[in-house]
């Protein structure tokens, strides 16, 4: 299997809207395909609602027409463009209407897709894209990243298509009212807009580092939340508070000052844009007393001209909105670009005998190649047979579990199981003959049902009890109220080590695994609960390839054969029995240091 490195997710905040940038924000939308025929209705109705209110200012002039009695082929009364007004509203509000909610349909249904597409790309991960990846992260990519396309497609791109109708109509409508008041007004925008760009870059670059060092305090509340046990052990509430406030306090004064330059850009706009409109109210006045312009189009002209300037304003918040976006979708499509382990055919029809086989294994972990964990490593187990692992710390134990489980690729060599190379395998195929009894379980927050059941997705209620019986379990989980619909809180935190190990072993027993790996299981445990634990493990290694990885060298007395590693080597190989005969031997010495501990 070629092996591919996963850099971490890109942080910046926003993208350039170049052809690259929009390339990938276009990657986005194909989330939309498949509703094609909503958001086209939505454009529709955003072009019509656009031009509809087009025609406001110009029936709006006409009311100076008729108020001061000229003569209008039309019109004989103020009450009829007044009418016809709010006609013109009432239509142009039915199509925004339209477009609000087709365009609504359309985002959230796109969005609901993409986020599944996260979702399944996440789960069908490998682990070494966790590895370099934070969850807080990945949580923040489905949530805040996707609320900005949210955004992006329901309001920016709308708001977008109908400024952008509006300045292009409104532009053609005043040069036919009066070419010369409109060179005039044009003149006036350039300063507008070259200043509007200076701020709009000043509060971007404000913004992005807001944006930045929240990331950074959302983090501490969820390391802090995270790992509470550990900070109410070391009594640092204290702390974690002050460090929040610290960072909280670094993104008020970078808020604020970003407000500084937003406040200044806004009363800039308004007085730059009235001032404008003020400009051209008075050239137009002159015009129209000059008898070069009439009043009723002067009207209309200020009217579009204000319709104008709001656009051109609204555009640099657009700008920015959309370079958002793109950041956004870029790094969401990291994500889905990211190779992951999911095969296209699933195949759980796969079932092996149990031998393995590590064939002059070497193995570095891909953020760590110059360090070699395992350095040709060669042994053989046969099926059915039980093995326990020893040794010191970072001698390799957790790593050979790792490569068997094929959560990593090999660095040299091979394993093998029943005389085929893993990577041969289908993967899932793969693994659902391999089951795991973990030191630290990882419970879900739902029922003992639920959990019991994820060794098998929907067994029934008969096989998770016979599961939890065979795991010494059936008696406690029968004491409570609520029996298998007991709730374990989140990650099993209303149930005792004991308990939540009896779970995992009913849970592996549903499994049914050919090959069992236990993570010294029974490490963490009082005396009454290893007993009933060890009783649960001992009926679950029946039959099966057992690996152990061991800790405490008086809990493998009976395993077939004991694997000393040291540093990524088998150093030593035998039983119990014949290890300890061995003077000054890896397992031997080991075995007297717990011995004079105890």
């Amino acid at each position: 299997m070629a092996k591919r490195s996963h850099e971490p997710l890109q942080k910046e905040e926003k993208r350039k809207l170049d052809k690259a940038g929009l390339r990938k924000l276009a990657g986005i939308f194909r989330f939309m395909l498949p509703y094609k025929g909503y958001f086209i209705i939505g454009l529709i109705c955003l072009g019509l609602s656009g031009m509809v209110l087009l025609a406001f200012p110009y029936f709006a002039g006409m009311l100076l027409d008729v108020a001061s009695a000229k003569k209008n082929p039309y019109f004989h009364s103020i009450t009829q463009i007044a009418l016809v007004l709010i006609a013109i509203l009432f239509v142009q509000s039915i199509f925004s209407f339209l477009r609000v909610y087709t365009f609504s349909l359309t985002s959230e249904r796109a969005l609901s897709d993409l986020r599944q597409s996260l979702f399944r790309k996440l789960v069908w991960s490998p682990i070494s894209f966790f590895d370099n990846s934070r969850v807080g992260e990945l949580m923040s990519r489905i949530t805040s990243d996707v609320a900005l396309l949210q955004d992006a497609l329901t309001i920016t791109l709308a708001e977008l298509i109908r400024q952008t109708i509006i300045l292009i109509g409104g532009s053609v409508f005043i040069f036919f009212l009066a070419p010369e008041l409109t060179v005039f007004m044009l003149l006036t925008f350039p300063v507008l807009i070259v200043l509007a760009m200076v701020f709009g870059k000043a509060i971007r670059r404000m913004s992005g580092k807001t944006q930045d060092r929240l990331a950074e305090t959302n983090t501490i509340v969820e390391e802090a939340l995270q790992s509470i046990a550990v900070v109410k052990a070391f009594t640092n509430e204290t702390l974690e508070i002050l460090r929040y406030r610290k960072s909280l306090a670094e993104v008020v004064k970078i808020a604020l000052r970003a407000s500084r330059y937003r406040g200044l850009f806004i009363s800039f706009v308004v007085f730059t844009l009235f001032g404008a409109i003020v400009a051209v109210g008075w050239y137009g006045a002159l015009l129209v007393q000059q008898g070069e312009m009439d009043g009723n189009n002067l009207l209309s002209f200020i009217i579009y001209t204000a319709f104008i300037g709001g656009s051109i304003a609204g555009l640099g918040d657009i700008y920015s909105q959309l370079q958002k976006a793109v950041g956004a979708s870029d790094r969401l499509l990291q994500i889905l670009d990211q190779p992951d382990e999911m095969e296209t055919v699933a195949d759980n029809r796969l079932h092996v005998s149990g031998e393995v086989v590590f064939d002059n294994v070497s193995f570095s972990y891909p953020s760590r190649v110059d360090y070699p964990v395992l350095k040709d490593l060669n042994f053989k187990i046969k099926t059915g047979e039980k093995i326990a692992l020893v040794g010191k710390s970072g001698s390799g134990k957790s790593t050979i579990i790792n490569l068997l489980m094929r959560f990593y690729p090999v660095t040299e060599g091979s394993i093998l199981v029943d005389g085929t190379d893993i990577q041969s395998y289908h993967l899932t195929g793969y693994r659902h003959n391999l089951g795991v009894v973990p030191q630290e379980v990882i419970l879900f927050g739902g029922t003992i049902e639920e959990n019991i059941a994820y060794g098998k997705p929907g067994a029934g209620l008969e096989e998770i009890k016979e599961a939890a019986r065979k795991a010494n379990a059936l008696e406690f989980i029968e004491r409570f109220p609520e029996g298998f619909k007991t709730l374990v809180g989140e990650r099993g935190v209303k149930l005792s080590g004991g308990q939540r190990q009896r779970i995992a072993i009913a849970r592996a027993i549903l499994k049914d695994p050919a090959i069992l790996i236990l993570d010294e299981a029974t490490s963490s445990l009082d005396a009454q609960s290893e007993v009933l634990v060890q009783e649960a493990l001992e009926k679950l290694m029946e039959g099966r390839t057992t690996i152990v990885i061991a800790h405490r060298l008086s809990t493998i007395k009976k395993v077939d054969r004991i694997f000393v590693i040291n540093d990524g080597r088998l150093a030593e190989m035998g039983s119990h029995a014949e290890l300890t005969q061995v003077n000054n031997g890896i397992y031997s010495t080991l075995l007297k240091l717990q011995l004079h501990e105890s």
